[in-house]
């Protein structure tokens, strides 16, 4: 899940330089060149020159007994078993920079899927699948434009390159639906942490010191309206980690194992982290979140139902900030603050009535 593409200029990792093998020539310096060596071009071209008055070529060749030709023993059984080896190392060579660039130097560092998918029918794809993109509500960290969803011609073809070659083409449509409605909630959920904790930990106990259901009235009662609404954090870049359970969804699944009536569910069967640039007094920083997705029992209808678990990474300030949303909500509902509050107001209108 969560598959966004970045079309940005992609970066070609230069290969690296072949070993090649010197040939030596023939330890007679004084030996005749071939007959197709350039240096036996005729008197006028000779004349030509003007570095030289002679030849720098000696051409007398009775002081080699040898006949003219090629100064390398082609036919040897030396030179051939050299050449042999060049061409292995050559192979081996070219096969160690092929295999670097086709793992991560091919994926893009934004997304970690691979830079370039083509809207082209996949081999034997039997369903023609739409090639059209649909643009998301999620801002781009780079400040251009949002991030755009794959269409579901390259969602197929990205699971073909990730191995998944049992992949039914009529049903990534709907694949690509409910891949993009789940990144939709799972923004939606980080702009709930964001409109609480962008301004710092200070005003981020005071919108939830009442409980999540009364975030609103905080909101209006420490007069932070235009913060709320002037929020624009962006997504800078985000990978998925399936194979990564995170401690909280370890601790669940030992919970289960221990109390299965209570809290046996089965494992997320996906993972992401996404990486958000928050605006805090002006200055931009960089927020992890973590989340975790579920599968529940489907509808009567026969619909899927999903859970996101969307929360900040384990830092310190991420630690304080689930410990302050979610203590504040559990001591405000355990106190009977809606009651008390209630209460309260009551009893300040009786005050105020006149006598």
């Amino acid at each position: 899940m969560g598959w966004f593409w970045a079309d940005g200029p992609q970066t070609k990792v230069p290969s690296q330089s072949l070993s090649h093998h010197t040939l030596a020539l023939s330890q007679d310096e004084t030996q005749s060149p071939p007959p197709g060596c350039p240096m036996h071009k005729h008197q006028q071209s000779a004349d030509a020159m003007t570095l030289s008055s002679r030849c720098p070529v000696k051409h007398d060749t009775a002081t080699s007994g040898r006949p003219s030709g090629c100064p390398v023993p082609h036919d040897s059984r030396e030179y051939k078993e050299h050449r042999k080896e060049w061409k292995k190392d050559c192979k081996r060579e070219w096969k160690k920079d092929h295999e670097s660039q086709s793992t991560l130097s091919k994926l893009n560092p934004l997304n970690y899927m691979f830079r370039d998918l083509s809207q082209a029918p996949a081999p034997d794809q039997t369903h023609v699948l739409p090639t059209s993109r649909e643009p998301s509500t999620i801002p781009r960290g780079d400040g251009d434009g949002n991030w755009e969803y794959p269409s579901p011609q390259q969602m197929y073809n990205a699971l073909l390159r990730k191995g998944y070659t049992d992949t039914d083409v009529t049903a990534v449509e709907s694949m690509v639906s409910v891949h993009n409605f789940l990144n939709e909630g799972a923004w939606a959920e980080i702009m709930d942490w964001e409109k609480r904790f962008a301004g710092g930990l200070k005003r981020g106990w005071q919108l939830c010191s009442h409980g999540e259901q009364n975030f609103d009235n905080m909101v209006k009662k420490y007069g932070y309206e235009k913060e709320v609404q002037s929020l624009s954090p962006s997504l800078v870049r985000f990978q998925g980690r399936p194979n990564d359970m995170t401690p909280k969804a370890a601790m669940f699944q030992v919970m289960g194992w221990l109390y299965p009536g209570a809290f046996g569910t089965e494992p997320p069967f996906d993972r992401h982290d996404w990486y958000v640039s928050r605006d805090m007094n002006g200055q931009r920083k960089e927020v992890r979140y973590v989340i975790d997705y579920y599968s529940g029992p489907p509808e009567p209808t026969g619909e899927p139902v999903f859970f996101l678990d969307v929360r900040p990474a384990m830092t310190p300030t991420g630690a304080a900030e689930r410990a302050l949303r979610w203590g504040c909500d559990v001591w405000w509902r355990a106190i009977g603050g809606d009651t008390r509050e209630r209460e309260r107001q009551e009893k300040q209108e009786q005050r105020n009535k006149p006598k």
